[in-house]
C-alpha cells in the first residue's frame, strides 16, 4: 500500500515539475520575439552544434606546443564518450521536444533530431569548457559565459526543457570531471 501511494505521489510530483517546465520554457522562448535575440542565440545555438568545439580543439591543438595532443585527445574523448551517453538516454527516454507538446512555445530554428532529453548542445558547452579551461584558465572569461549562452539559447529556440539543460549541464560536468581521473591538466 505504501508502494502505490509512494508511485502516486511521485506522478504527482512529476507532473508539476513539468508544468513548470513547461512555463519556463514559455518565458524563455518569448525572447524569441526579438529579432536581435533571435538572431543571437540563432547564432550561439549553430556555433554550439560543434563547429566552435573543434575549431578549439584544433586551435589548442596547434598552440599549445607538445601539450597539444594531449588537450585534443581529452577533448576529443570526452566529446565522444558525451556522444554515446547522449544518444543512449535520447533513445531510451524520447522525451518530446517542448514545440511539439506545446502550442504556445514555437520552434525558431530546425533541431538536429527529434528528442530533447538531455541537451547535447549544453553537455558538450560545459564539457568542453571545463576541461579546456583546466588547461588555460585564462579562457574562462569566454568559454564559461558562451556555454551559459548556448544553454539559454536552447530554451529561447524552444528546443529544450529547463530540465533538459539542467541534466545536459550535469552530465558534461560529470565527463568531465571523471575525464580527469584518467587525463590530467597537470604537465
Amino acid at each position: 500500500m505504501t508502494s502505490s501511494f509512494s508511485l502516486s505521489r511521485f506522478g504527482s510530483v512529476a507532473r508539476r515539475v513539468d508544468t513548470c517546465d513547461a512555463a519556463l520554457c514559455n518565458i524563455f522562448n518569448q525572447a524569441s520575439g526579438s529579432s536581435a535575440l533571435l538572431k543571437l542565440f540563432r547564432a550561439v545555438s549553430r556555433l554550439g552544434d560543434g563547429m566552435f568545439w573543434y575549431a578549439l580543439i584544433v586551435i589548442m591543438f596547434f598552440m599549445a606546443g607538445r601539450n597539444g595532443l594531449l588537450i585534443a585527445v581529452h577533448m576529443a574523448a570526452t566529446g565522444l564518450t558525451g556522444v554515446v551517453i547522449y544518444k543512449l538516454l535520447k533513445n531510451r527516454l524520447m522525451r518530446e521536444r517542448p514545440y511539439i507538446n506545446h502550442k504556445e512555445i514555437s520552434c525558431t530554428m530546425p533541431p538536429l533530431d527529434r528528442y530533447s532529453f538531455p541537451s547535447g548542445h549544453t553537455m558538450h558547452a560545459v564539457g568542453f569548457s571545463l576541461v579546456a579551461c583546466s588547461y588555460f584558465p585564462e579562457l574562462s572569461w569566454a568559454l564559461y559565459p558562451f556555454a551559459t549562452l548556448v544553454a539559454i539559447s536552447r530554451l529561447v529556440l524552444g528546443l529544450h526543457y529547463p530540465t533538459d539543460v539542467l541534466a545536459g549541464a550535469l552530465l558534461g560536468y560529470a565527463l568531465a570531471t571523471l575525464s580527469f581521473e584518467f587525463i590530467s591538466p597537470g604537465y
